[in-house]
């Protein structure tokens, strides 16, 4: 089956083309859409509580165990761990990147079982938590009282109870995170009581162990000849508070009953108050929705709006649930920017190519080739499992200029045809097909090759490589089997030779003609610019090595990153006031803070949680809130951006010494951390004390400050929180016949509380926690009045057989690959790039961090310093392939780099351009560029592959290159126009995605711009020098054979 077949049976190439169009729109149909492919590491997360227990006690008793026993599961990366003072213990493993999530929580759920032996029983008692999730927030909702109906803790448990689960049984959520504690029966004891009768806090949770349990009672009549059998039913649990006060703790001999109530005050109250949750100044509820590895996640929040739209529909009056932030936001405004893009590019394209040919009829040609070749990519992008994400758009945007070159060439052979007095249009595209179908299909593999072996990088830039490589491949080779199919029959079809003669002169032709005409005359003027070069060779090979010494130069200077930062719509504040202060001291700093920016025009909604910072780590002294901003269309301006939002805040909030206030962005890519910036964890590996770690964590933070690369270097880590050491005294216990372990437990039994029993509520299982009443534990003089029992029964005062000495410690304890650590985080300064950041970073690190200590990048950070730059690896891949192909095509080993040669001023061109507009190398420039390589090796080709023909037909090298050139002068630049004109769009965005739209456009453009020249004039002076060598080093008889 050749060409011809199919301009003799037109029907069957449009089939053709309809299956390709159908198969397309069915995959289209079928596309999961998110915003990157799945690239961030599937992530475990083990929680543990140990309740009373500070960072110490739970990193010694329960972190490091777990860790040891963790360390070395298949295939993980490397972990964090985090001990806090409110007996919360987190270890997160981040595994390999395409590992196996669900195989990961398995091991790591076999790893932790056989470390529960090594566990204190109250955290077994408690249950260790194994749970894969994101380590990123998906979404954020809010359930708050616009009138102050209800209280944050009905809030809070109303979630808990509605919400919560419904969400939670959604495939792809991994957690769901509610920023304020559940209810729970609260037993405040009265120490004062407690000791009258001889009492302690185990005594208590003795009576609830008795007294408050589940418990099967059988059945009677089973088994008999009896009518009836009865079921005997325990109540089992207790459920009201006045269960609880009625329960009897003892029974005196002369008949009065001692009940809980008696020497304690029971109440339904919150298993914690730990953290306050407030939204727009009202109470509110707040959660955070984590995403498990491997999900979708943009069906995960289409799913999870769908529940909450149910919900909303029967809230109770005086409730409001709405979203604080979703990715979704900005994935669905950003992907429909492309969308637009597209449109936009698409109908300039066909423009471009109008004005060239002239005619409405020969244009349809092409337009309809784009269209078959984008639509028909959706079915290969469907059925190799890819997804529609902004790397499968950006390739569909960037492939509009080149799947319409084929076309076009097929167009302009048949124009041509006519123009040599062909009248027929069949035998016009026959002949015209007759010499192009070779061309056709060696330029199409040639830029098909240039994406092939980037697919195989591995890491998160390779799968950048790989969605995009093979989604402009395909559609590229989609385009071929429209030109060799579609094109051709209907060139035979539309096409017609023009007639002017005798006809009146429309303003359109005389606009066609004055356009030809002084292509004509560029046309001239080239020719002679090109017999000019190859009088003075010296100027092309000067040009050729200031281009290359400029490329190498400007790779190595111009700053790199691996995804811009774009306006993603919310901003998280990190609030830290002094160590010590209390929930009540921090929450009047979060007032302050949120009186001076509520009023912000710019601002949408907002959350507030005291209690925990917006690394959602918990501590008293510390605060969030987290900031919806209006749509992006609300926000136009650089003035409304998000940066200049935060600027405003930092601005309105100078003022409020008493907080270190920190805002960041949300991060591009989900999975990696919770922010935007920097992450990094400095490592204590001599076995140096905490204080001496944090004194070398900030004077390593200094010198970060002082870098102009570094904006904000900060930790959230002090060791000047307000503690006691507590010493028993040995001695004294046993002369009063006290245990020491018995002191500790009736310290902890008062002051640190206990999960002692369960209770049955609102169809959910709450805990039952007894402690010490909050005014009789206010400081050290309160352990006057909490009292022991001997062996002998007597009471004794705690604080005689207690020391309390004034320390300072740490609210919370790191780990990072089982060495302490300490986390710091910060911002790249304006101007600078994240690849900037790192090399900064690396800089300081040599220079400050002492012997004995290290650090380790963490999240995105850890990627981009990994990833290192590979521009360098991608550019040499994709022209070894090239050459190798063209060797093969030519029988040459020097004729190929004539090829070459114009690659090197099309990337200087991108680069150059890039400094301009002041852009980084990131991910997106590098495969714009990846696509300019092979389109300026495509278009080369075509140059190369005619001045081949002519030489072998007996034309001098000079004649050859020269006739070359003049007849694919108007090719090449119409396909460098339609290409430039489609990227237009891009190179000039605004709005949301803004930052990657410009990075693709400015570098495509650019690139194309200078390569384009280099194709005009350097690739035909090369050509000569080139072929020359070959004929030289080429034995004479195979030239012969050849010819």
């Amino acid at each position: 089956m050749t060409v011809r077949t199919f301009i003799d049976r037109p029907i069957l190439a449009g089939v053709i083309s309809v299956l390709i169009v159908i198969l397309g729109l069915l995959g289209l149909a079928q596309l999961p859409i998110e915003q990157f492919p799945d690239i961030a590491p599937p992530t475990v997360r083990v929680t543990a509580t140990y309740t009373g227990a500070n960072a110490e006690t739970v990193q010694k008793s329960v972190i490091v165990p777990l860790e040891e026993s963790l360390n070395g599961v298949e295939d993980m990366i490397y972990m964090t761990s985090t001990a806090t003072n409110t007996g919360t213990a987190s270890i997160t493993i981040y595994f390999k990147q395409g590992s196996d999530a669900d195989m990961a929580v398995v091991n790591v759920q076999n790893r932790v079982a056989s470390a529960q032996g090594l566990l204190p029983a109250e955290v077994t008692k408690s249950g260790v938590t194994v749970r894969k999730r994101q380590n990123s927030t998906l979404k954020s909702i809010t359930l708050y009282s616009p009138n102050d109906a209800y209280d944050a803790n009905f809030l809070t448990n109303y979630m808990k109870i509605n919400i919560e689960p419904r969400i939670s049984r959604i495939p792809g959520v991994g957690d769901v995170n509610i920023f304020s504690a559940e209810y729970a029966m609260r037993i405040w004891l009265d120490p004062a009581k407690m000791s009258q009768h001889g009492l302690v806090p185990a005594d208590v949770d003795k009576v609830l162990a008795e007294q408050n349990i589940e418990s099967p009672t059988g059945t009677l009549g089973s088994e008999s000849t009896n009518t009836f059998q009865y079921v005997l039913k325990y109540r089992g649990r207790y459920e009201d508070a006045a269960d609880y006060e009625n329960l009897v703790v003892r029974a005196l001999p002369d008949g009065n009953v001692l009940r809980l109530r008696d020497i304690a005050t029971v109440e339904l109250g919150a298993v914690n108050y730990a953290m306050l949750s407030e939204t727009s100044g009202h109470p509110g509820a707040n959660a955070m929705i984590a995403q498990t590895a491997g999900s979708n996640a943009n069906e995960v929040i289409m799913e999870i709006d769908r529940t909450l739209d149910e919900i909303r529909a029967g809230l109770p009056a005086g409730m409001v649930l709405t979203d604080i932030s979703s990715t979704k936001d900005f994935l669905d405004a950003s992907i429909y920017k492309v969308i637009e893009t597209l449109v936009i590019a698409l109908i300039l394209v066909v423009f471009v190519v109008y004005i060239f040919i002239h005619d409405i009829r020969a244009t349809l040609i092409p337009t309809l080739s784009i269209l078959v070749s984008l639509i028909g990519t959706f079915a290969f992008i469907y059925a190799v499992g890819f997804t529609l994400n902004m790397l499968t758009l950006f390739a569909i945007v960037l492939v509009i200029g080149t799947v319409v070159d084929d076309s076009v060439v097929v167009v302009e052979a048949v124009q041509a045809k006519f123009e040599e007095g062909h009248t027929d249009p069949y035998q016009a595209t026959v002949a015209a097909m007759g010499g192009l179908s070779a061309a056709l299909i060696t330029t199409t593999v040639v830029f098909m090759a240039v994406f092939i072996p980037v697919c195989f990088m591995g890491g998160t830039s390779g799968t950048f490589y790989k969605q995009f490589g093979l989604t402009m491949a395909v559609a590229v080779g989609i385009s071929l089997v429209n030109a060799m199919t579609l094109c051709p029959a209907l060139s035979a079809l539309l096409m017609r030779p023009s007639k002017i003669k005798g006809e009146k002169v429309s303003f359109v032709k005389r606009f066609h003609f004055a356009f030809d005409y002084s292509l004509n005359v560029v046309v001239g003027q080239y020719r002679g610019g090109v017999l000019f070069l190859f009088k003075n060779r010296w100027i092309v090979m000067m040009l050729f090595a200031l281009s290359v010494c400029g490329l190498i130069w400007l790779v190595s200077t111009t700053k790199t990153g691996l995804v811009p930062q774009e306006d993603m719509g919310t901003i998280s504040l990190n609030v830290q006031v002094a160590p010590g202060s209390n929930l009540d001291e921090t929450n009047n700093v979060m007032n302050e803070i949120e009186d001076a920016i509520k009023d912000i025009p710019d601002i949408l909604i907002y959350s507030r949680v005291t209690g925990k910072n917006a690394r959602h780590d918990q501590s008293a002294s510390a605060g969030s809130f987290n900031i919806r901003l209006l749509n992006w269309e609300q926000r136009d301006g650089s003035e409304h951006d998000i940066n200049a939002v935060i600027k405003e805040i930092y601005k309105r909030t100078a003022g409020i010494a008493s907080a270190q206030i920190r805002a960041s962005q949300s991060p591009m890519i989900s999975g990696y951390g919770t922010g935007s910036g920097f992450e990094l964890y400095v490592q204590d590996k001599a076995g140096k004390s905490t204080d001496e770690l944090l004194s070398v964590t900030r004077e390593f933070i200094d010198s970060l400050n002082r870098r102009p690369e570094i904006s904000r270097a900060y930790t959230t880590f002090d060791t000047k929180y307000p503690q006691y050491m507590v010493e028993v005294d040995a001695v004294k216990c046993l002369q009063m016949g006290v245990s020491p372990s018995d002191v500790l437990s009736t310290l902890a039994g008062y002051v640190g509380g206990s999960y002692s029993s369960n209770l049955n509520r609102f169809t959910k299982l709450y805990r039952v926690m007894v402690q010490a009443a909050p005014e009789d534990r206010l400081d050290t003089e309160s352990l006057k009045g909490m009292y022991v029992r001997s062996s002998g029964g007597q009471m004794a005062p705690l604080d005689n057989f207690i020391t309390l000495t004034r320390v300072y410690g740490s609210e919370s304890l790191s780990r990072f690959n089982l060495f302490p650590s300490i986390s710091v985080f910060g911002e790249q300064g304006e101007g600078y790039s994240s690849g900037e950041v790192i090399n900064a970073i690396k800089e300081v690190a040599a220079s400050y961090l002492p012997v004995g200590y290290g650090y380790e990048f963490g999240g995105m950070s850890r990627e981009e310093s990994s990833a290192g730059n590979t521009t360098v690896l991608v550019f040499s891949i994709c022209l070894a392939f090239i050459y190798l192909i063209l060797a093969a095509l030519y029988e040459s080993l020097t004729v190929p780099f004539a090829v070459i040669a114009a690659v090197p001023f099309g990337l200087v061109g991108s680069f150059l351009f890039a400094r301009w507009w002041g852009l980084e190398n990131n991910i997106y420039m590098q495969i714009g560029i990846i696509m300019l390589i092979g389109l300026l090796a495509k278009t080369a080709i075509l140059l190369t592959e005619y001045a081949s023909a002519r030489r072998k037909e007996g034309m001098s090298l000079v004649q050859s290159a020269v006739s070359a050139a003049k007849v694919r002068f108007r090719p090449i630049v119409m396909t460098s126009a339609t290409m430039i004109f489609g990227m237009l769009p891009l190179m000039f965005a605004s709005g949301v995605g803004a930052n990657g739209n410009i990075s693709v456009g400015v570098g495509t453009v650019g690139g194309l711009l200078f390569g384009t020249l280099a194709l005009l004039f350097i690739v035909p002076v090369f050509f000569v020098v080139f072929q020359y060598l070959h004929e030289r080093i080429t034995p004479k008889n195979r030239l012969k054979h050849g010819r």
